[in-house]
């Protein structure tokens, strides 16, 4: 997989991730172009399309656009699973995912896809696996997050000199 576009209907990005070294310029265009293009076809129309020297794969849930671009020759059923797959796991761990939660958890959205793909292709298959990862993860953010809290002196009373 080269990069995964998540957008609204409206077309904004929510969500990109890119396994190919591009210019922001570039990414920008190649944002710009493919956003149009997917939100111009018709609900009917096949989710697969070629597009430059690429595959462009995409599926609409609920208000967002989740699209992938894919090598000529990788398979185009297996890239839908990859996308449906990325869904489960933002529906098992936001509860029934909508596009608010990747805006304001834009940063889990992306642990997640980081647990589930790695440098483009899949890392781990069970969803159960990468939602313990995911878990731990919380875990440890949540611990780090309660040890830099300051603690409140036992002895709030005294002038804070030993005696």
């Amino acid at each position: 997989m080269q990069f995964m576009l998540l957008f609204s209907r409206q077309g904004k990005l929510r969500l990109q991730k890119w396994y190919v070294p591009l210019s922001d310029k570039e990414k920008k265009k190649i944002t710009r172009e493919l956003v149009q293009t997917v939100l111009a076809r018709k609900p009917k129309m096949c989710s697969f399309l070629e597009w430059r020297d690429l595959k462009i794969v995409y599926k609409r849930y609920a208000s967002l656009y989740f699209c992938c671009a894919i090598e000529d020759q990788d398979n185009e059923l297996i890239t839908l699973e990859i996308i449906h797959r990325y869904v489960e796991l933002l529906d098992k761990y936001f509860g029934s995912v909508c596009e608010l939660d990747i805006i304001f958890n834009f940063e889990k959205a992306y642990f997640i896809l980081d647990e589930f793909l790695l440098g483009g292709e899949v890392q781990e298959t069970s969803k159960k696996n990468v939602l313990k990862a995911i878990e731990q993860a919380d875990l440890l953010q949540e611990r780090a997050t309660l040890e830099q809290l300051p603690l409140k002196s036992a002895s709030s009373g005294g002038s804070g000199n030993p005696t």
